[in-house]
């Protein structure tokens, strides 16, 4: 299952990079940048979460708060965090139920080899939770730029 734009955003309750349980309730009203990334530490989730680190202040100033997720369990994501300097949450999703809930998790091929797996994604949530934007299948690499321009017109 794919989200589309104007889609209810799924509901969500998820501990966070210090073992927090947030909700989507703990952002009524606000906007929200939700993306998926495979793994921490690993190069690509790197680059992609330092991008959002890079524009988080923008985000904020235009309404959106940055939500990161993925399957690594919450000390990983603690580290993680710390070692990038990560201004946003991180919510781990182990059981990959959010992931599935978003369209997030499903059949990936590496090498010739299918697993399931996270599928690089990026929603953008409104204060009313619906689905504003809805990317799938992204690079890593300058997907921020594309959000940004999207989402912030620059």
């Amino acid at each position: 299952m794919r989200l589309d734009t104007g889609d209810e955003a799924p509901p969500f309750s998820r501990p966070d990079h210090k073992g927090n349980t947030l909700t989507n309730d703990d952002f009524a009203g606000k906007g929200l940048v939700i993306y998926f990334y495979p793994k921490a530490f690993t190069p690509g989730c790197t680059v992609e979460s330092c991008d959002f680190r890079d524009g988080h202040d923008r985000f904020l100033e235009a309404g959106y708060q940055v939500l990161g997720v993925s399957p690594d369990p919450v000390d990983d994501l603690a580290g993680f965090r710390d070692e990038y300097r990560l201004p946003f949450p991180l919510l781990s999703d182990e059981d990959h139920s959010m992931a599935s809930a978003y369209g997030a998790w499903g059949l990936k091929t590496n090498y010739g080899k299918e697993y399931e797996g996270i599928i690089r994604s990026t929603f953008v949530v409104d204060g009313e939770g619906l689905i504003e934007h809805a990317w799938y299948n992204v690079r890593a690499k300058a997907h921020v730029d594309r959000v940004s321009k999207t989402v912030l017109g620059e």
